[in-house]
């Protein structure tokens, strides 16, 4: 009877160690933290490249750099450094008679310092007090100052020329008076072959990029830029002619 015991013992001792569960393999994956910076979120931009409606044609690049760090969940997302494109996207130069300069721009993409890139479509936010001019929020314009006490110095100037050179000609009063309506008229007729003043975005000023839409990066795509900070050497993006190229940006020598 003892014999048998024994046995049935040994036979099922194989067995259970059979049932045993697979410890051995890799563990499993954690899944990668999430870090979002929700939309209407305004990030601080330095300008690299100065726009005006003087210059400034529909489709040209602006490039901006960012100044001061935007957190999520307590870690720094998109830190100083980081990289911005923008595109012009309407151009208006100020009337000759009436009517401001106007310049519409459209932010296009992010990149990190560590490459890791959002495309997406945000507008202006905001300027510092540098930059001329004012900005519409709705639409993301920035509209050139007007010119008014500009327009009356230049007629003035000329109706006081015009009644000098009518004084010395004439030496009445009526000459003087001749000559100050004259010179009105030409200091009119000069404002209007003038221009009003242009839009302009000052290189080295700060403007506030707006999200339209939230921008989402895990743990993983942060890696290595986590309190990054100054502005290091910069490299042009892809897509301009530059691919892999160490050049640095403009302004940032």
């Amino acid at each position: 009877m003892r014999a048998r015991m024994l046995t049935l013992v040994m036979l099922a001792v194989p067995a259970l160690w059979a049932q045993e569960p697979e410890t051995k393999g890799p563990a499993a994956t954690a899944e990668p933290k999430l870090y979002v910076v929700p939309e209407g979120t305004k990030v601080p931009l330095q300008l690299i490249n100065s726009v005006s409606t003087k210059t400034a044609q529909v489709g040209d690049r602006v490039y901006l750099q960012s100044n001061f760090p935007v957190l999520s969940g307590g870690r720094i997302v998109i830190p100083p450094g980081s990289y911005v494109t923008g595109t012009v996207t309407k151009v208006m130069r100020g009337g000759k008679v009436k009517g401001k300069a106007e310049l519409y721009v459209r932010f296009d993409s992010l990149t990190l310092p560590n490459g890791v890139t959002r495309d997406f479509r945000a507008s202006l936010g905001g300027l510092d007090g540098s930059n001329p001019g004012k900005l519409d929020k709705t639409e993301g314009r920035v509209e050139g100052e007007g010119n008014k006490a500009g327009d009356a110095m230049k007629v003035g100037e000329a109706a006081a020329w015009g009644t000098m050179i009518g004084g010395v000609a004439a030496r009445t009063g009526t000459g003087a008076g001749i000559g100050a309506a004259a010179g009105a008229a030409a200091g009119l007729v000069g404002i209007l072959m003038t221009r009003g003043p242009d839009a302009i975005l000052e290189r080295g000023s700060t403007v506030e990029m707006q999200l339209d839409r939230s921008l989402k990066f895990t743990d993983v795509e942060l890696e290595g830029i986590n309190g990054a900070g100054g502005r290091g050497p910069a490299v042009m993006p892809a897509g301009n002619g530059q691919s892999g190229s160490k050049r640095p940006w403009p302004g940032s020598e």
